[in-house]
């Protein structure tokens, strides 16, 4: 079932905020989840990529196995479980693409420096379904080709 007001308001949600929680399953811990705070982006086709470090945890964890959600929460709210998010399942691939690098910075210039050391990729997160909360009695499943539509539409 879409949202009450239709994917454009989900593809907001997503372009408006700019981090999230990234959960993957730990290659350290026998698979347990394990959650971080990620930036992200939106690539041209509108799928969410990261700029991660090979020392971090979680891109050990997508090396190991890629299947990961991120967690996208409308902020500013003094009930945050009565504002609108979004989980994003998929699978997580590394991407040398170039025209991510003049995404990502446009998003988060502090970015930058990152970049300029040699253990930092892109990778972007394939997003095969989703799962929103728009507000109470407002919530379901959405498949990943509908919401890149959405995210592609401006």
């Amino acid at each position: 079932m879409p949202p009450r007001n239709g994917l454009k308001d989900l593809a907001e949600l997503l372009r408006a905020q700019r981090d999230g929680v990234l959960a993957t399953l730990s290659a350290r811990r026998d698979g347990w989840p394990f959650a971080s705070v990620t930036q992200y982006a939106l690539a041209a086709e509108g799928e969410p990529f990261f700029l991660l470090s090979g020392l971090a945890e979680h891109t050990r964890n997508v090396l190991a196995n890629p299947r990961a959600s991120l967690l996208i929460q409308e902020r500013a709210a003094d009930d945050p479980l009565a504002t609108a998010r979004i989980t994003l399942l998929g699978l997580v691939e590394a991407s040398d693409r170039a025209p991510l690098r003049e995404i990502y910075l446009e998003r988060h210039p502090q970015a930058a420096e990152y970049l300029q050391l040699a253990d930092f990729r892109f990778y972007v997160l394939r997003v095969t379904e989703a799962r929103f909360v728009g507000g109470f009695g407002d919530m379901g499943w959405i498949d990943g080709a509908a919401l890149r539509v959405a995210l592609k539409a401006r």
